[in-house]
This record gives C-alpha cells, sequence and structure tokens, in this order.
C-alpha cells in the first residue's frame, strides 16, 4: 500500500483507557504494516506505571504472541532492569511501532526497521499509551524509539544516558514526563561482540531512569 493510500488512524485523544487503546488498535490503517503481520501489539504492564520503556517495535515471537518483549531483547531487558534495581512490576513496556515489520527468507521473517512515515503514523497511539499511564519518566530503547519522540536528528551515542526533558513543543501531553532517558535497544547488546561491556552500560543508562523516578 502507498503511502498517500493509507487510512487514518482510528484514535482520538483523550478517549477511554488503555484497554479502549488496545481495542482500538487492530482497526488502524494509518500505515501498511497491518496488512502482513499477525496482529498488532500494545503495550502492557501497570497502567499507572512510573517508568515507560520503548522500543522499536515488536519482533517475531511478540508479533504471534501480541505481547510486546517477550522475546531474546525482551529478556535481556528484564535482566538490565533487575540489575538496575527496577521492579518490573512498576514498568509499562511498548514500542513506537506496533505491528512487525519483516521481510521473508524461506519460512524466516527477518526483521526490518520501520521507516520514518510508519513511525509517524503510529505516533498516536504511543501518546495516547502515555497519556493514559502518566509515567514520571521514560525510557527510550535504540535510534528508532529515540527519533520517534526527538526527532530525526536524533543520535543515541551523543545523548544516550542523559537525562533530558520531555519534548512538550514535539509531542504534547497534558501531563508530560519529568525525565527522558535514551539508550540502545536490548537487541543491539544481544548481537554485540562485546556483550558483557554493553550489558553494563545499558545497566548504567538505566540507574540513570531509576534515579529520576
Amino acid at each position: 500500500m502507498a503511502r498517500e493510500d493509507a487510512g487514518a488512524t482510528p484514535w482520538v485523544p483523550g478517549h477511554g483507557g488503555l484497554s479502549a487503546v488496545r481495542d482500538a488498535l487492530p482497526r488502524c490503517r494509518g500505515c501498511d504494516l497491518w496488512e502482513h503481520a499477525t496482529q498488532p501489539v500494545p503495550g502492557a504492564g501497570a497502567v499507572d506505571a512510573p517508568l515507560v520503556v520503548v522500543g522499536e517495535q515488536p519482533g517475531d515471537q511478540e508479533d504471534r504472541s501480541g505481547e510486546p518483549f517477550v522475546g531474546p531483547a525482551g529478556r535481556l531487558l528484564d535482566r538490565a532492569l533487575e540489575a538496575a534495581g527496577i521492579d518490573r512490576e512498576v514498568v509499562y513496556r511498548t514500542n513506537a511501532v506496533k505491528h512487525f515489520r519483516f521481510t521473508t527468507r524461506g519460512k524466516r521473517r527477518i526483521h526490518e526497521s520501520p521507516s520514518r512515515w510508519q513511525v509517524t503514523a503510529c505516533g498516536p497511539w504511543l501518546l495516547a499509551e502515555l497519556e493514559r499511564v502518566g509515567p514520571r519518566v521514560v525510557v527510550l530503547l535504540g535510534a528508532t524509539a529515540g527519533q520517534a519522540v526527538h526527532g530525526p536528528s536524533l543520535r543515541v551515542g551523543a545523548v544516550r544516558g542523559r537525562v533530558m526533558p520531555w519534548p512538550s513543543d514535539r509531542l504534547p501531553l497534558p501531563e508530560p514526563p519529568e525525565a527522558v532517558v535514551t539508550t540502545v535497544h536490548p537487541s543491539a547488546v544481544l548481537r554485540s561482540r562485546a556483550r558483557d561491556e554493553d550489558f553494563a552500560a545499558l545497566v548504567a543508562d538505566l540507574s540513570v531512569a531509576a534515579a529520576a523516578l
């Protein structure tokens, strides 16, 4: 489906709670990713969580299960959160894009990063979740999540581990988070040849977020 033919996101901010967001997601035609994905994957966690972590998009296992962060990257994230002293019960997990974008190689589905316009089309869903959860701190995992919030010029390496304000001029919220921390996506740690060092760096960034709670 071409971008011009994509339907509008069927969402009115402020209408209903998180359950309403989840119920509306399957009707979204804001981009073309719904055509091939198994299902949309909304966020999950405490409805009043003080901390929200935002990843890129669902992976293969998430697409099949309908739950975020249940694959290898999600398990590594859980370990990193625990190492940073963050109770998983106070975390809401979601993604900047709610459908799995992939290419096929034989029977395998290979992750493909969403395009900028697909991230933009999915923006209202992320804002709807954040508006309803009302977190004090948001952690952005990787470049896609970081650029979805701060804009396309963001580079993770330049800002990772720093406490930054919520960009209310770009993404207005009734009660914006008090702090935003950007770090790498756990999948990057899984691919790293220096996994122990990069895991420790991820934990250090998450510890900055924990201190801001």
